[in-house]
């Protein structure tokens, strides 16, 4: 928790609280249903959490955005992300039930009030985003497939409207049909020895 507070000191008093309620909300979820390793539990904000809010050091949100976090397990990038931006709306879908089963406890948990959540699949969801978030869950020209059709046109942000992906290793190959990607490596942001091979890549897509 002390790490969340130094990289994102101007968290309000509502928001530290929510960030502190996280570990004994995902133990508790956890020791029923199994989506997160006990190892990772145990280390839950540095590589879940501040992991997740990576992305914010991309690109904050601006109030009114609207966000949809694909492939989100347990409710990560989304759910640290929506602590983080209150104004901004959240929609985490996975296809696995017991997943979405622990975001919609940890949601509740949190009191937040700017996330939903779909147990389905992201190409069934019929909806335009500001931007497509995610944690590495396929390789990104499957990805991008997914949620082709589901980014607004108009972009807000100093980013255009697209994909932010957290993605760690060598891109090269992965990215070599996507001239327009960018790669942000998080090892800019934060000092941890965990960020040196993970990165943020942006992916604008009309």
């Amino acid at each position: 928790m002390d790490r969340i507070q130094h990289y994102f000191p101007d968290l309000t008093i509502n928001q530290t609280g929510q960030f502190s309620l996280m570990r004994e909300l995902y133990e508790d979820w956890n020791s029923k249903i199994n989506v997160v390793s006990r190892k990772d539990v145990d280390e839950l904000y540095l590589r879940h959490v501040l992991h997740s809010l990576g992305i914010a050091k991309v690109q904050p949100f601006l109030p009114g955005t609207e966000v949809m976090d694909v492939g989100t397990g347990g409710g990560f990038p989304g759910i640290p992300l929506a602590v983080l931006f209150p104004q901004t709306q959240f929609h985490l879908v996975d296809s696995i039930g017991k997943k979405i089963k622990v975001v919609e406890e940890v949601v509740k948990g949190l009191q937040l009030e700017n996330v939903r959540f779909t147990h389905g699949r992201a190409e069934d969801v019929n909806k335009e985003y500001d931007f497509i978030v995610s944690r590495a869950v396929a390789r990104m020209d499957a990805f991008h497939r997914w949620v082709k059709g589901k980014v607004k046109a108009e972009s807000r942000h100093q980013l255009s409207n697209g994909i932010l992906y957290l993605k760690g290793g060598d891109l090269v190959e992965e990215l070599a049909p996507f001239p327009n990607a960018r790669i942000y490596p998080l090892s800019a942001y934060f000092q941890e020895e965990f960020f040196e091979t993970k990165s943020v890549v942006h992916l604008p897509v009309k």
